[in-house]
């Protein structure tokens, strides 16, 4: 299963040239299960809200399509996710959405598929370069 990065479930919907051709081919592919976390969420209202990404419809309008459209399932934040956030090991960067991400793919088993670099190079986590 895949775990998309907030930016990538956006690239998906408003800047698709921005993922390789081998994530496009991923997301379309129905047969391939997509994980969204509800963290990505609150990192899209709040881009939205500052005026940073622009959607042509209110954010929930658009949460609602793009999960219906790329067949999205939603991983809330669960007791488990929030402390593994704060234990990760080695040296990690302190955004907490992407060592939410981090830890909640580590702790359902899912590939997380991001261009944040620092991710990618984080030994701990099974990542997957969207610009492939």
């Amino acid at each position: 299963m895949w775990l998309l990065d907030t930016h990538v479930w956006l690239w998906s919907q408003l800047e698709p040239e921005r993922l390789g051709e081998g994530t496009r081919a991923l997301l379309m592919d129905q047969s391939q299960p997509l994980v969204v976390a509800t963290i990505s969420t609150l990192e899209i209202a709040r881009l939205v809200a500052r005026g940073q990404v622009t959607l042509r419809v209110p954010v929930g309008e658009w949460v609602r399509r793009s999960t219906e459209l790329l067949a999205l399932r939603t991983l809330e934040l669960s007791h488990e996710v929030a402390i593994e956030a704060y234990a990760l090991l080695d040296a990690f960067h302190r955004d907490p959405a992407d060592r939410i991400l981090v830890a909640t793919s580590r702790i359902h088993g899912l590939t997380l598929v991001t261009a944040d670099e620092r991710i990618l190079a984080y030994p701990h986590v099974t990542s997957r370069d969207s610009r492939t």
